[in-house]
């Protein structure tokens, strides 16, 4: 009884080992759905790590829907590369269904670039909207406008492989509102007319090298900001008015300088002559010593002085 216990777990280990190299099961699927493909095909599969249930259900899906141009080997060689094997075919079936010109070796090569295929193919059916942050510009007048665009584009099947995405689409517009928008001559007219921003930022051919084509630019939201032109000419005129008070600080500091300076020399003047002063005594006792001054000089000098100081007092009272 144990020999043939372990005689059915062995059976059991080799079919299984058997059906996971070898499966029958897919195999016979493939055939009812009209694949052609062989046992020995999808055991060397198995050693090349290829999974046979992947390429044989894209195989199926892609004769079911007419795609014989899609062979064994191409699936293989696309899942090697490290693509995806069903987005791919999922896509090309799309694509056939509505007549839109996609090949396998474009479909493989769009996968391989790290795009999404199917969901570009369903947005050359279906066009994608996209909304733009808010655009903030300024008319010549020096208003503020807040602007909101809603940008629809359909996927450029062509131009997917090295084209630009989304970012720069949504930039491209902002730049257009933004050069339109201060083009204009007051924000009223702008907000007059809302659409001639799209009609022009339409005629600069945004999509040129991008993977998408834009089908239309609409207005959502145009709001009025704040009077840039106003702030502006308050700022020049407080800074004009800091210039001004600065100068007139210069201005004052340099007076007092020069008043201080001509105290100085003054002080220093009158120190001078009080100096001079202290010497004429000495001046005098020299010229009494050498004859050069008399008595009677000396009393009519003394007259003179008290004469002086008479008037002086009279004219201060």
């Amino acid at each position: 009884m144990v020999v043939i216990g372990l005689s059915a777990v062995a059976v059991i280990v080799v079919l299984s080992i058997f059906f996971h190299y070898v499966p029958f099961v897919l195999w016979l699927s493939a055939k009812v759905s009209g694949v052609q493909i062989s046992l020995l095909q999808l055991f060397l599969m198995r050693i090349r790590n290829v999974p046979p249930h992947a390429i044989v259900q894209a195989m199926i899906e892609a004769h079911k829907a007419g795609l014989n141009d899609i062979t064994r080997d191409g699936l293989e060689a696309h899942y090697l590369a490290g693509g995806h094997v069903a987005k791919v075919v999922h896509a090309l079936v799309s694509a056939s269904k509505a007549n839109i010109e996609l090949t396998f070796q474009m479909a493989t090569a769009i996968d391989l670039a790290g795009r999404d295929v199917f969901e570009a193919v369903q947005m050359s059916v279906n066009p994608k909207v996209i909304d733009t942050p808010h655009v903030t510009a300024v008319a010549k007048d020096g208003i503020q406008l807040i602007a909101i665009a809603r940008v629809t584009v359909r996927a450029n099947i062509k131009r997917l492989v090295g084209g630009a995405g989304e970012d720069t689409v949504l930039a491209r517009v902002g730049e257009g509102i933004v050069s339109s928008i201060g083009s204009a001559e007051s924000h009223k007219a702008v907000l007059e007319n809302p659409d001639s921003i799209s009609k022009l930022v339409l005629k600069k051919g945004l999509d040129a090298g991008t993977a998408f084509e834009i089908l239309s630019i609409d207005i959502a939201d145009i709001d009025i900001g704040k009077n840039i032109g106003a702030a502006l000419q308050i700022d020049q005129a407080n800074a004009d008015k800091n210039i001004a008070q600065a100068k007139a600080e210069e201005r004052r500091a340099m007076a007092v300088a020069l008043e201080q300076e001509m105290k100085a020399k003054a002080q220093e003047a009158r120190a001078t002559v009080i100096q001079a002063e202290a010497e004429v005594p000495k001046a005098m006792a020299e010229a009494f010593r050498t004859g050069n001054l008399g008595i009677m000089d000396y009393y009519r000098m003394k007259n003179i002085q008290a004469d002086t100081a008479m008037r002086d007092n009279i004219a201060k009272d």
